[in-house]
């Protein structure tokens, strides 16, 4: 499975194969964040300053011995101007010592068009 896995709007339903904004496993992800911690990401030196506000978590169900879970998120991008992105997380979550571990993660975007978010640059 994906580490993060988005979407788009018009396709909510989308499977794997789909066309998607973002279809992360852990090797792609890792890859993300040393190129954009790097100057080769030009579009991101110097960086963006992001803000991610996430609420109304919500535990949907269990099921052996995983935890469907919900939540609303804000991820402001600011760098010039502020691009918020709006949409909800979905995890499954798997019990790990005496806390959770994210087994899975998609998130929906609320927006319809990415617009000035042209790039998603920033993980969501």
């Amino acid at each position: 499975m994906p580490a993060t896995w988005c979407p788009r709007r018009t396709c909510r339903r989308a499977t794997r194969g789909d066309l998607v904004l973002i279809d992360d496993d852990l090797t792609r992800l890792r890859g993300r964040v040393e190129r954009l911690k790097s100057r080769h990401a030009h579009r991101e030196y110097p960086w963006s300053r992001t803000r991610r506000l996430i609420t109304n978590v919500l535990v949907r169900a269990t099921e052996n011995d995983e935890v469907a879970v919900r939540a609303s998120f804000v991820v402001y991008r600011i760098r010039g101007e502020m691009a918020p992105f709006v949409g909800h997380y979905e995890y499954r979550l798997v019990p790990a010592d005496d806390s959770f571990r994210i087994r899975y993660r998609r998130a929906v975007l609320d927006l319809e068009a990415l617009r000035e978010h042209g790039s998603i640059s920033i993980i969501l």
